[in-house]
């Protein structure tokens, strides 16, 4: 019994292990923690307080699933506990990759022992979808309000019952942007009942102000809301004792003397003892917008976010800071980022590049993830493919190992599977099943967004159909790449590649299997397992 006992420890220890992060972890363990608190592309985050839990919500873009939910007990040490959006509609459009369209930021509430999600398209108009318990299923998204270039929408359900949608304008398809405007909502939140009232116009002082969030307090309105452009600009916040305006403005955050550029928009959330934070993002190019959390304080009903060491009310991000005093102390977790595939379901890290079909994997064969290789009509690269599995950069230095075995079809040739840093340049290395066999290559596309060919080079002939794919990861977003035919002995690919972000997204870390012909069946790659470390 006590050595049956001493086993359960070590696995719960080990299970528990597994939860935190081998590259990053922001808690520093002695009360402080560092920032970013997510080193990942979570953008445009959106938080609230709800007891003594804290949900975050981010963009998603065309990734799918999409609105990933995360949770903290502490606001430091976040889980990704699941995803609000299965599919993106409309449905037909995102069967293909839509870069940089679908998700922009939205806003998250709880209302009525509901939470709520709005979440813009800027093609489409503003989505709503909602639960109660946000670790269940979510609802349908419902059109609250349809416009083309309506964006970064915010609710707030006032106290005397009447029912607000604070939103920007998207420049690229409202034809105008710079501005803040509101419009009433019925009492569900459900639809947008009448025309929206500019009440904050940027262009002379705010340029490019975007991502409002609104909140009462003091009987004052405030928006929070970033304006002079996302790696340049600083946090602004209006206010005003009437929902309509006028507003005052106040820059309470800008860069100073940080290395942190932005810092843009974000959520002011409080604690349950009384202490005020607010987390932003940071633009860090190709690792995507990683999350900040600042500490706040009012003082004559401004707000004051980080650290303000000249006294003018303005404050800067800090880089270490005392952790939020929420009455308890919490465990280290991270979200998740390796996978060994022994589990009937993905793990919640990983995102497509459109709406899911679900004939392109199978999850759990004999402890590996297959994926098989579907024909995908007129694509020019990889940057059209829908079925690469992906998930985001992890840390600014890290490594990828993953076992790959590939069994192609034998009638069809030119089937592939491999690995692929994900941008607007990418590179990847696959095996790739030709006339006399199977071969190691190595693919890069420069501009692949603008539909340019992969090069492709031959590294050799494999005599088996199993090798070991790593990719190194280090500062500036340099990425080296090797194999394993044993997966011991590592030999380096030559030529270093620079990783670049996607269209508003950072660069994606994926694994693919692909067929590049219409049969009647296809091939299929089984991955045995996607591990990240130092």
């Amino acid at each position: 019994m006590k050595n049956f006992l001493i086993i359960l420890l070590f696995i719960s220890h080990f299970a528990s292990a597994q939860d935190v992060s081998k590259v990053w972890v922001a808690d520093q363990g002695n009360g402080t923690y560092k920032n970013p608190i997510l080193n990942s592309d979570y953008s445009d985050p959106d938080a609230i307080r709800v007891g003594d839990d804290f949900y975050m919500v981010s963009s998603s873009f065309e990734h799918i699933p999409g609105l990933p939910i995360l949770h903290s007990k502490d606001l430091v040490n976040w889980t990704l506990i699941n995803h609000a959006l299965k599919k993106q509609p409309p449905f037909e459009v995102y069967k293909k990759p839509q870069h940089g369209n679908g998700v922009w930021a939205p806003a998250i509430r709880y209302h009525n022992k509901e939470f709520y999600i709005y979440y813009p398209d800027g093609d489409y108009g503003v989505y709503m979808v909602k639960t109660d318990n946000p670790n269940n299923e979510w609802s349908k998204p419902i059109l609250v309000y349809p416009g083309k270039g309506i964006i970064d929408p915010c609710p707030l359900w006032d106290e005397d019952g009447k029912t607000y949608l604070v939103h920007a304008y998207a420049g690229s398809r409202a034809s105008i942007k710079s501005l803040i405007a509101i419009a009433p909502m019925n009492l569900e939140g459900t639809q947008v009942i009448d025309e929206s009232q500019i009440i904050y116009d940027g262009h002379e002082t705010d340029p490019t102000i975007e991502g409002p969030k609104i909140y009462k307090r003091n009987n004052y309105y405030y928006i929070f809301a970033p304006a002079g452009g996302v790696p340049t600009g600083w946090q602004l916040v209006l206010r005003s004792k009437n929902i309509l305006g006028p507003y005052e403005r106040k820059v309470v955050m800008d860069q100073g003397k940080s290395l942190v550029n932005g810092p843009h928009q974000g959520a002011w959330v409080n604690t349950q003892t009384g202490e005020d934070w607010f987390l932003h993002f940071q633009d860090k190019n190709a690792y995507g917008r990683v999350v900040h959390l600042q500490p706040m304080k009012w003082i004559n009903d401004w707000p004051v976010i980080g650290v303000d060491k000249d006294g003018d009310g303005k404050g800067e991000p800090v880089s270490f800071f005392k952790k939020p005093n929420v009455g308890k102390s919490y465990p280290i977790k991270t979200p998740l980022e390796s996978d060994e595939f022994n589990n009937q379901k993905l793990g919640l890290q990983w995102q497509w590049e459109a709406n899911y079909n679900g004939n392109w994997l199978m999850t759990n064969h004999n402890g590996n993830l297959r994926l098989y290789a579907i024909y995908t009509d007129s694509i020019k690269n990889l940057w059209d493919v829908p079925n690469i599995l992906g998930q985001k950069l992890p840390a600014d230095n890290f490594t990828v190992t993953t076992k790959l075995k590939f069994s192609p079809n034998p009638k069809v040739q030119n089937e592939r599977a491999g690995l692929v840093i994900l941008g607007w340049s990418y590179a990847t290395i696959f095996i790739q099943s030709k006339a006399d066999g199977l071969y190691l290559m190595k693919g890069i596309c420069e501009k692949a967004d603008k539909g340019n060919p992969e090069k492709t080079e031959q590294l050799l002939k494999l005599e088996s159909p199993e090798v070991y794919l790593k990719v190194a990861v280090t500062n500036g977003a340099k990425c080296n790449f090797y194999y394993s035919l044993d997966g011991k002995t590592y030999k380096e690919i030559e030529g270093e590649f620079i990783a670049e972000p996607g269209k508003w997204t950072g660069a994606k870390l994926g694994l693919y299997s692909l067929g590049n012909q219409k049969s009647n069946d296809t091939g299929y790659a089984d991955f045995d397992f996607f591990r990240i470390d130092n």
